[in-house]
């Protein structure tokens, strides 16, 4: 595995897992986004990812798929730990970058940046 890659053990994938996520999970509510968390019980933390087609055409659907998880690869500890996680956006979400998606994720969370991730 390369240093710096995200394995697909790290994502949801499975629409049982995303469901037992959905049922079973604390919602975060974020500025065009929900945080769907849920304990796993496993050493890492698991991403999904739902971007409805009501967000817009497939090319932006796709780049917002992209941001959300380079900022989970680059940035986990503003995620909750051991917890399966369901990135669900609205069809308003407008971050364009990864540091606004890292910036409301972190304020959402409530959990501690690393102070080299503000740079």
């Amino acid at each position: 595995m390369k240093p710096f890659a995200l394995p697909k053990s790290c994502l949801l994938r499975k629409s049982g897992e995303f469901n037992v996520v959905y049922r079973q999970g604390r919602r975060l509510r974020g500025p065009g986004f929900l945080l769907v968390c849920c304990g796993s019980g496993q050493p890492g933390s698991r991403l999904g990812i739902s971007v409805p087609a009501k967000t817009g055409c497939a090319v932006r659907r796709n780049r917002i798929k992209r941001l959300v998880r380079e900022t989970f690869r680059l940035h986990r500890e503003i995620f909750p730990g051991s917890s399966d996680i369901v990135f669900a956006v609205r069809p308003d979400f407008s971050l364009d970058g990864l540091n606004e998606v890292r910036a409301a994720v972190a304020e959402l969370t409530g959990l501690p940046e690393r102070r080299d991730a503000a740079a």
